[in-house]
């Protein structure tokens, strides 16, 4: 590194932690790389599992050490490692047209043919796709939509966006604001304003005793009303949810939940916005988790399996009415001033394509609603063992709950040591998961067949059952 010392001189000074790093990929990483998601301070002496190669559900470590990946790749890998036809159709697009942006009237056949696709595959009906390489950044595009419709439509002051407490809608400024989870906060200097959290609907931490799902679900939407008209209802704007709550640890709306939160949003004009950056593409046993959680959503935004995760890109699904403000809006300024250089990039865009393409052919969906039958028992069955209080689910997405009390429900102390725990062994066991505090969460790859769906809960159970002396001892 290059400064100037007091004296106004050029000196050459050495990066911190960096003067003697050693030849092996582990030394090089915690002397150059910064981690998202990790901590830090233990990383310096811990370093990095280094993964190799992947192949079908498995990846391998820099040992040849076997994994299988019990969470796709952070939620994304649909496809699994190795499938040539992606890797194929991306060669294909690098040689013929290896980038262009779509910026005043440009664009490219594989940017049209992925919209055109989306549109048709839609859950309920919309107009247009706006692409973005994220899930963050396609939030934070929806964030800027909300407030651009509003103001096409003459409402300044409606403006305010609802959340969920333990919701994950991003970690930009704007949405990680909208995600409920207090570590994407704390020493950020978030929320922003116009931020709103509504309750969780965890039904196993936050019902009252003897509450059913459906009179849990009541309160939430009792809850949600008096909270907008607190705000004042001409003050909110939209409301994002997730189908199901992945990375605030897998929870499953209780039963009748969305029709009735649904019901209030529609009472006072309040857009829904589906977040189906995990659940889209089949993940929860329908093509999209709205249509498992009778979702009827204004803006619908999606990544990760949109691409199998082996490039980055996302999309954002407008309906009609908020498509045409937008183009009111842009008529009246002259440009609508949004977009990204990478935005719908050709290489990215035909290998979604691809993936589409696969899903269809294959029946990937219909794959998982075969095999995730044994996949809920295998996860239901672990409620059983004296470590979890719940195991929740839907399709091939699972979570447990780790407890030092099954009666109680009490947490082992400190919060998240007895998930980082389970984590590590697992690991150990030749398992990729990941835990969010106290719960750890499976997601597969959609490929995945009954035979490696016993193999990965057996391994689970073995860490599990490792896991006792530790927690308990």
């Amino acid at each position: 590194m290059t400064g100037t010392s007091a004296t106004g001189t050029a000196e050459t000074t050495a990066p911190k932690n960096n003067a003697a790093v050693g030849n092996s990929a582990a030394s090089r990483d915690k002397a150059y790389f910064l981690h998202p998601y990790t901590n830090l301070h233990l990383h310096e002496t811990q370093g990095p599992l280094i993964v190799e190669r992947g192949d079908g559900v498995r990846v391998y470590d820099d040992s040849g050490k076997e994994y299988i990946e019990g969470l796709a790749s952070l939620w994304c890998v649909s496809l699994g490692w190795g499938e040539e036809r992606l890797v194929e159709a991306a060669t294909r697009q690098m040689r013929k047209l290896p980038t262009y942006h779509v910026f005043g009237h440009k664009s490219h056949e594989p940017g049209i043919d992925l919209a055109e696709r989306l549109i048709k595959l839609a859950p309920v009906p919309m107009s247009k796709v706006f692409f973005a390489n994220s899930g963050s950044e396609a939030n934070d595009t929806v964030i800027k939509l909300i407030w651009y419709y509003n103001n096409a439509l003459g409402r300044p002051e409606k403006k305010k966006i609802l959340s969920r407490v333990k919701a994950y809608h991003g970690v930009t400024v704007a949405t990680a604001s909208l995600t409920g989870l207090p570590n994407n906060h704390r020493d950020f200097d978030l929320p922003i304003a116009r931020i709103l959290h509504a309750d969780c609907p965890h039904h196993y931490r936050f019902a009252e005793p003897g509450e059913t799902e459906e009179d849990f679900a009541t309160r939430l939407a009792e809850s949600l009303e008096a909270q907008i008209l607190a705000e004042g209802p001409d003050t909110i704007a939209a409301m994002f949810a997730e189908p199901v709550m992945g990375a605030g640890g897998v929870i499953v709306p209780p039963a009748t939940y969305f029709p009735k939160i649904q019901a209030v949003l529609k009472k006072y004009d309040i857009l829904l916005v589906a977040d189906e950056v995990i659940c889209g593409f089949g993940r929860t046993g329908n093509f999209w988790g709205s249509q498992t959680m009778g979702m009827q959503p204004d803006i619908l935004s999606c990544a990760k399996q949109l691409s199998s995760g082996y490039l980055p890109i996302s999309a954002v699904l407008v309906n009609e009415k908020v498509y045409q403000a937008c183009v009111d809006e842009s008529k009246k300024i002259g440009t609508f001033g949004h977009g990204y250089t990478y935005s719908a990039h050709p290489v990215a865009a035909a290998v979604a394509i691809e993936t589409l393409k696969i899903y269809e052919e294959r029946d990937t969906v219909g794959h998982v609603r075969a095999v995730s039958p044994l996949f809920q028992r295998r996860l239901t069955a672990l409620a059983e063992h004296p470590l979890v209080g719940e195991a929740r689910g839907v399709g091939l997405i699972g979570a447990i709950e780790l407890v030092a009390d099954k009666t109680t429900k009490a947490p082992f102390e400190p919060v998240g040591r007895a998930g980082a725990t389970l984590n590590a062994l697992a690991q150990e066991n030749g398992l990729i998961l990941r835990a969010m505090g106290d719960s750890v969460a499976l997601c597969p790859p959609l490929i995945i067949g009954e035979e490696d769906i016993n193999t990965m809960f057996d391994r689970l159970t073995a860490a599990l059952d490792a896991a006792v002396p530790v927690l308990r001892g």
